[in-house]
């Protein structure tokens, strides 16, 4: 084969391998999950059907970058029930670690453990050096009917809290 004709195959094989390795797509139903909290208790998808659902993923309990934006969606807790919002966040650490982190942040909010990274596979927020794995800092807004409203796939810690507020009010005016 000539160089021409592998690079064609190559860039071929990669488009329609994309949607395998993009994250998944707004209007799309949300990949299921069920996982458990900083108490233990198991958590799915479907318990948070007909309400709005804030699903944040964020690297490591207990770094700088992430207690930020734990501290934030704590802060608001109000602005989200005012919005009948859930908030969970999602990360690979173990649910002991959750609580921890919980406990010294003093959240009032899941924290949800994907200990087999299967939840950040599928949303496609997972990554992975070999010794080292984590999840992207990304936000999902799912709507009561379990759709991916919106994706946050570039996210500030300092200000992500605004633009979620700010989204989740655009969102609803549009799907009443």
């Amino acid at each position: 084969m000539n160089n021409k004709f592998k690079l064609i195959t190559l860039l071929m094989t990669l488009l329609l391998a994309y949607p395998l390795f993009a994250s998944p797509n707004v209007g799309s139903n949300a990949p299921d999950f069920t996982l458990k909290d900083q108490y233990g208790k198991s958590h799915a998808l479907n318990d948070y059907k007909g309400q709005w659902l804030v699903m944040y993923f964020y690297p490591k309990d207990n770094t700088p970058g992430c207690s930020i934006e734990a501290e934030s969606f704590r802060d608001n807790h109000k602005q989200f029930a005012k919005r009948k919002t859930s908030v969970v966040g999602i990360s690979l650490d173990d649910v002991e670690s959750h609580l921890g982190f919980s406990d010294t942040l003093n959240l009032n909010f899941s924290l949800l453990a994907d200990e087999d990274k299967q939840v950040s596979k599928r949303y496609q927020v997972l990554t992975d050096l070999g010794l080292i794995a984590y999840a992207s800092r990304e936000t999902f807004l799912i709507d009561p009917d379990g759709r991916i409203a919106y994706h946050f796939d570039d996210v500030d810690p300092k200000t992500h809290i605004k633009l979620v507020l700010k989204k989740l009010d655009e969102l609803k005016d549009i799907y009443k």
